[in-house]
């Protein structure tokens, strides 16, 4: 039975535009209000320990530093670990040395204030080189 005589069945149809118009605004303003975080870093090559040991050099000062802040150079301790010490002692420990090499052989779990205390030192008493020894895992 068809009560609607002369009307003609209409089909539904989906107007696309409008929800196309509406992801767009919605992406265009995800776009603007997202955060992109840049991270900013250093490109840096960190040294590597050779598996052989080398010889020692006779133009090397060791430095050691222990995890309770001690500082023993050429395995002699210092009795003040402040930078003027450390300074003069490495000066007496250089002698006529020109240009010695400073291994600094640290603990661990030694502080890192009492390590740039070491490369402070260093650099006031005028020996640019400094090198840190390294063990292997084994």
């Amino acid at each position: 039975m068809n009560f609607q005589r002369g009307q003609s069945r209409e089909d539904p149809e989906i107007n696309l535009i409008p929800m196309i118009d509406v992801l767009l605004v919605i992406i265009i303003f995800l776009m603007l209000t997202t955060t992109y975080s840049k991270f900013s870093g250093l490109e840096i090559n960190l040294p590597t320990a050779d598996v052989t040991k080398q010889n020692e050099q006779p133009n090397e000062i060791d430095v050691a530093v222990t995890v309770s802040g001690q500082i023993l150079i050429d395995k002699s301790p210092l009795a003040a670990a402040d930078v003027p010490a450390i300074a003069e002692a490495l000066r007496r420990a250089a002698g006529d040395r020109l240009d010695p090499l400073i291994v600094i052989n640290a603990d661990a779990k030694a502080t890192h204030q009492s390590v740039v205390d070491v490369m402070q030192a260093a650099q006031t008493a005028g020996f640019p080189h400094i090198s840190f020894a390294t063990q292997n895992t084994r």
